[in-house]
């Protein structure tokens, strides 16, 4: 069987089965073996990275001083092969053949006809530069589409106010791959009252606050600014807003709990 076609060892590398005489042909034939060691290693390494977030695009000058680096291998394995073919002698014209009686040949046993060696330090070379560059496409195209992780960072339990009794409700704080943070807050609360309901950042000695947004319905999802240090504002507040045009907290709160970091 040939060596293992490129697009075979890309496609092997990230996952795809052998055939049974690729398989057969791996465990005899060392460079492929180790070729493709090499990108499965290459792979492993890209799918390790799925959990740092975004990756960084190379800029252009890396892939040309890969283009370069193979593009010199091979010229210099060629220069190599051109050089050694035009050092070689000519060979000398024999002298013509004096009469002597025929002798039959004799046999040397064990004797093996000298196989044809092929050069594939360039093919092999290329071949793996190109091998790679299609697994890095791979894992940034997966990058790309792939969900963005998020860990939850704190909660809260929220309880309710003298005025707005059998009201609970619950806060979690999640910070996604990118840094970006958001506060979902859900409220179980019967009386919905007049006006609407808003979301409040409030700092242990309620000495500051941060309006988050307007509650619609029983469970809403805010982000929350990039400045806001939740060490800081870690009083969770719902609060019950009339419809007054005062963007200031009215001093209705329905519930409030603080933030318990995991």
């Amino acid at each position: 069987m040939p060596h293992l076609d490129p697009e075979r060892f890309a496609l092997v590398a990230v996952g795809e089965a052998v055939t049974d005489a690729e398989q057969e042909h791996l465990a005899t034939c060392d460079a492929c073996a180790i070729e493709l060691a090499g990108l499965e290693h290459t792979v492993a390494v890209g799918r390790s990275t799925v959990s740092l977030g975004e990756l960084e695009t190379p800029p252009e000058r890396v892939w040309d001083r890969i283009l370069d680096e193979v593009r010199s291998q091979s010229a210099a394995a060629s220069d190599a092969s051109t050089a050694a073919s035009a050092a070689a002698p000519a060979p000398a014209a024999a002298p013509a053949p004096a009469a002597a009686p025929a002798v039959a040949p004799v046999p040397v046993e064990n004797e093996q006809p000298e196989r044809p060696r092929t050069r594939r330090g360039g093919r092999m070379l290329f071949t793996l530069a190109a091998s790679i560059a299609a697994v890095l496409a791979i894992v940034g195209v997966w990058n790309l589409v792939r969900a963005p992780q998020s860990v939850e960072i704190a909660s809260a339990t929220l309880a309710a106010f003298p005025d707005h009794p059998g009201a609970t409700g619950t806060a979690q704080v999640t910070e996604l791959s990118d840094g970006e943070r958001t506060l979902t807050v859900s409220l179980d609360d019967s009386d919905d009252g007049d006006g609407f309901r808003e979301v409040w950042l409030i700092t242990e000695d309620a000495s500051a606050l941060v309006s988050l947004g307007e509650l619609d319905g029983r469970k809403g999802t805010f982000v929350v600014p990039a400045d806001v240090d939740l060490r800081d504002y870690v009083l969770v507040d719902v609060s019950q807003e009339p419809l007054d045009g005062d963007p200031t907290h009215s001093g209705d709160s329905i519930v409030r709990g603080q933030l318990d970091f995991s």
